[in-house]
């Protein structure tokens, strides 16, 4: 009995005790619970979720005429949640059933790998309850559409688990074009031109996204807890593509053919002071150009073109007339003051008026005016470049523009010796814009525009922000000493060191040529001085001169010791191959260009493709020519004895087809349409394809097409 007692006795105390630990456990549940559950969620969700940024979509830059310059382009990241329930429902029913199709899909899609393949792949996803695996990367727009049409995807989120996160990709939709003064939107830190002047505008507010820890470090959205981005505004332009397509092709042409270092040009409307182009190029370690600096708004000494601003001071104290005299000699140099001054090329006469001096650009005569009118007040000249805004930036709308360097000019020998050498162009450095801005207010008659490039700030095309024309000064000199200017300008065309550039031009032109020694330091040539055989040739003017519509500079550092080196020979050129072309696109004053003769061509062309757009495009041209394609769905045009041909082109399913001649998109809808694998080289039209026409074709053969 007393067994039986003392076993009940610890039966029941354990029991007891099992029930005061079952009370301690459930008492601890409820405190967690209740007091601190809140906390340990928020632990827990640390763990597992996280909050990510979601980028909005950047604004685009327009030109003036409404061309796209730089745009986002949506690229998709491709993944699937192997574990959505519509996929499991039913031990994967849905999946099972849509595998094969979905795999020959996405083979004929992207072309990389074999149906099979994918089939493999994806199964293994599947059988591994994947919650974030990676099908495809970067795809852009066109691939994403289409996939969304493909079995199991076309079901939806849920049922599919195919997830798809949109990223954005930054691209200057002309490339080379104004590539530079756009910029490339890469980070804040690295912005340049238009994308980090206009960065605040442009990028818009960023959203966020709730995401779920998964397995191998992978995040899944949760649904619905999403703020959504606020997308950034658009930026339209001043620039005007065809006249930036014109000057830089104008300006790599000059560069190419003198092997010129760095070159700038400079396009500005007349009554506006909009900036209708702007070219920069520099030569690349390979020889080739690229926009790969701003030279624009680079400050430099300026040469001669420094001359106008001397002629506006000394003309504006009413002590010299234009027809004054100035001995410059027969040698070329002359002693002036304080130093010994050189002419750059010898003056046609001994004895030179006003206006002779700056229509043959000599460094004597325009210093003697100088040291004649201020040598004993050199700080009114330096009033007078105040007056014409060469003592500060533009305040362009861009990053980066240049300080400009003027001396002090005291009234001591080195001050006065700085006057004297800065009245032709050395001792100050300015920037190519600045210049561009004060010859612009001559063609505008003494008022001195602001120049800029953005027209308006938009949002879902209706204007946040608009910007007008602003005048910096209304008359930079009296209206008399403004004419006379703009006539030695038009001397300088007609008469002077820019005459052979513009003979026989068909309008109008007035501006000033500039040669000026460089030194320095640069990637070219390392540190350099004058000695170097360095040159900055330089022509800045304005047309017609008549009714002035356009200012333009252009600007070329040329190699050590070239050929070409002055500013009539290298930079007058590209003005007068920019202002033949807009001039034709857009006579001025009534007048007409006179009708050319035309002479039979007898140049060969060749060009292939969709006979009914090569029938729209030689009507657009009023092009004749001799049809024999008649309907027929492809065609090709060519040039065979003296005469234009359109004829068919047959193409047959099981045979290669002569894609020669034609551009990417027919040559890519044409082989592909025939389940071809095509490689690409190049742009252009098609030069070469690696299977010969009329070759018996195999299902999915690779064939490589070149462009030229």
């Amino acid at each position: 009995m007393e067994i039986k007692r003392d076993i009940l006795w610890r039966v029941y105390l354990c029991f007891l005790g099992i029930v005061l630990l079952s009370v301690i456990v459930l008492g601890k549940v409820v405190y967690i619970q209740q007091a601190q559950g809140a906390y340990w969620k928020k632990v827990s969700d640390s763990l597992h979720l996280k909050q990510v940024q979601l980028e909005a979509e950047r604004g685009t830059i327009y030109s003036e005429n409404g061309e796209m310059l730089s745009s986002s382009i949506p690229f998709f990241n491709i993944y699937i949640d192997f574990g959505a329930d519509g996929l499991r429902e039913k031990n994967g029913k849905r999946f099972r059933e849509n595998l094969d199709s979905l795999s020959i899909c996405l083979a004929a899609l992207f072309h990389d790998q074999k149906a099979v393949v994918y089939r493999k792949e994806l199964l293994t996803g599947y059988k591994e309850n994947d919650r974030y695996y990676e099908l495809k990367k970067n795809i852009p727009f066109d691939q994403y559409k289409k996939l969304r049409d493909f079995p199991l995807v076309r079901l939806g989120k849920n049922k599919s688990g195919f997830i798809a996160e949109e990223v954005n990709k930054r691209l200057n939709s002309f490339g080379l074009l104004a590539n530079r003064t756009i910029g490339l939107a890469r980070d804040s830190m690295h912005n340049v031109g238009l994308e980090k002047a206009y960065d605040s505008s442009l990028k818009g507010e960023n959203g966020t996204r709730l995401v779920r820890y998964m397995a191998a470090g992978n995040f899944v959205p949760v649904e619905g807890a999403e703020i959504d981005p606020e997308n950034g505004k658009d930026i339209v332009t001043t620039i005007d593509v065809n006249i930036q397509d014109i000057a830089e092709n104008a300006l790599l042409k000059a560069m190419i053919g003198n092997d010129a270092e760095t070159g700038t040009c400079m396009l500005m409307e007349v009554s506006t002071g909009k900036i209708k182009a702007i070219a920069n190029l520099g030569k690349q370690s390979d020889g080739s150009y690229w926009e790969d600096y701003n030279y624009g708004l680079n400050a430099t000494e300026p040469g001669s073109t420094i001359k106008l601003a001397t002629l506006l001071s000394v003309l504006s104290e009413g002590k010299t007339g234009l027809n004054d005299l100035v001995e410059v000699g027969n040698a070329g140099r002359d002693w002036v003051g304080v130093r010994m001054v050189n002419d750059a090329e010898k003056m046609p006469k001994p004895v030179l008026t006003v206006e002779e001096c700056f229509e043959h650009s000599s460094n004597v005569g325009m210093s003697k005016l100088a040291y004649k009118t201020f040598a004993s007040q050199p700080e009114i000249f330096l009033s007078y470049l105040h007056k014409f805004h060469l003592d500060r930036r533009t305040g362009i709308d861009l990053a980066g523009e240049g300080r400009p360097i003027l001396p002090k000019m005291k009234h001591n020998t080195e001050g006065i010796t700085d006057m004297v050498t800065m009245a032709f162009g050395y001792a100050i450095q300015v920037t190519p814009l600045q210049t561009l801005m004060l010859y612009n207010s001559m063609a505008n008659n003494g008022k001195m525009m602001k120049p800029y490039l953005v027209n308006s700030i938009q949002r879902f095309g209706q204007p946040v922000k608009e910007f007008i024309p602003q005048v910096l000064e209304e008359h930079v000199a009296d209206d008399k000493i403004v004419r006379e200017a703009q006539e030695c300008m038009h001397a300088v065309v007609l008469e002077g060191t820019g005459k052979k550039a513009f003979k026989g031009a068909l309008y109008s032109v007035a501006g000033k040529t500039g040669t000026a020694h460089v030194a320095g330091k640069d990637r070219f040539n390392g540190k350099f001085g004058y000695d170097a055989g360095i040159y900055q040739a330089t022509f800045v003017g304005y047309f017609p001169f008549e009714k002035p519509q356009y200012t333009c500079i252009v600007l070329i550092r040329t190699k050590a010791h070239p050929k070409l080196h002055m500013g009539g020979e290298v930079a007058a050129p590209v003005f007068r191959e920019i202002s033949d072309k807009l001039y034709a696109l857009n006579p001025q004053n009534g007048k007409s260009l006179p009708e050319a003769k035309i002479s039979n061509d007898s140049a060969g062309f060749y060009y292939a493709g969709r006979t009914g757009e090569i029938k729209e495009v030689t009507k657009a041209l009023n092009l004749y020519y001799t049809d024999s394609a008649y309907d027929s769905e492809w065609g090709r045009l060519y040039r065979s004895h003296m005469a234009t041909v359109l004829n068919k082109e047959k193409v047959i399913k099981q045979n290669m087809p002569d894609v020669k001649g034609m551009g990417l998109r027919d040559a890519l809808y044409l082989l592909e349409k025939m389940d071809l694998k095509v490689a690409v080289m190049g742009a252009g039209k098609v030069r070469f394809q690696s299977l010969q026409p009329g070759m018996p074709l195999v299902k999915n053969e690779s064939v490589r097409i070149e462009l030229n």
